[in-house]
């Protein structure tokens, strides 16, 4: 009989020394959009000093990787952590800029806009739109996908493309679930409309993420010593085993309640799930630490 090693881990720690790099998520393994997650970023920063390796955080959010650092000191999320961060939104900056000279209509709150500094975009409102760049709802508190349904239906009658800079579905902001742009790009497929996503799980964020990796390294990294750690099935997980890297999945993040209680998740209900997904992990942890 052949013996199942189990994936249910006790840290990092466990596994650190089969790897010379990290590719972490952020949104829901290093902070929960309100402050720090215990034990995670310190998790990362004793990978880096007890192997030596290289932590880039990959994230789907759309804002350039300067204001995420920013944002995450906000949270408790000290620099020893990571080396370096690549966001959705650098990605999808080469993206935008290929739209000069066209009319952008974005969809997504003001905090976002710092996407577009510096790149000579001539915004408009939907009706004259020759494309929709959307980083998010207006307004993620109150407002739900359904409420975009009538507008986004009317930009699908007029064949413009949207570039979507988080393909995240939703994410955690303290113990509630927020959507995302994803949700929107989701919607607007079904709708029959035309979709551009650079983030996770697509091949172009962890093109950059690697790129960043053999800057650090001074040589490119061996894809089987990078670990890919996140909580998003369909992002984290799906853009990691499609680039053929090892995971560690956390699963207290968007899926928590799916795998029996949040700190001691059922290792059966995170197999049976992985299987379902098509996916697989190398390891899991309810919450990342060492």
């Amino acid at each position: 009989m052949t013996v199942q090693t189990p994936l249910l881990v006790s840290g990092l720690k466990d596994i650190a020394s089969q790897y010379s790099a990290v590719l972490c998520d952020v949104w829901g393994v290093l902070h929960n959009g309100v402050t720090a997650m215990p034990g995670a970023h310190e998790a990362l920063t004793a990978f880096r000093q007890e192997t030596g390796g290289k932590v880039v955080l990959i994230t789907n959010a759309p804002r350039p990787a300067p204001e995420i650092r920013v944002q995450l000191a906000r949270f408790g999320v000290t620099e020893t952590a990571y080396d370096d961060i690549v966001t959705s939104g650098d990605v999808t900056q080469e993206l935008l800029s290929a739209q000069v000279g066209k009319n952008l209509f974005h969809i997504g709150p003001q905090r976002d806009l710092p996407l577009y500094d510096g790149m000579g975009l001539t915004f408009s409102d939907e009706a004259n739109a020759d494309v929709v760049s959307c980083t998010g709802l207006f307004d993620d508190e109150t407002e739900t996908p359904d409420d975009y349904r009538e507008r986004l239906a009317d930009l699908v009658k007029r064949d413009v493309t949207m570039i979507c800079a988080n393909p995240d579905i939703v994410v955690e902001r303290g113990d509630r679930l927020i959507w995302c742009a994803g949700a929107l790009a989701r919607l607007y497929e079904d709708l029959g409309g035309s979709v551009a996503i650079l983030g996770k799980p697509h091949a172009p964020i962890y093109e950059a993420a690697k790129r960043r990796l053999e800057t650090l390294n001074g040589a490119a990294v061996d894809p089987t010593k990078i670990l890919a750690i996140g909580d998003g099935l369909p992002t984290d997980i799906r853009g990691a085993v499609s680039q053929d890297l090892d995971v560690l999945f956390i699963t207290a993040g968007i899926h928590g309640a799916d795998f029996g209680p949040l700190e001691a998740p059922q290792e059966d209900l995170i197999r049976r799930r992985l299987k379902e997904e098509g996916l697989r992990a190398r390891a899991a942890l309810p919450r990342l630490v060492w």
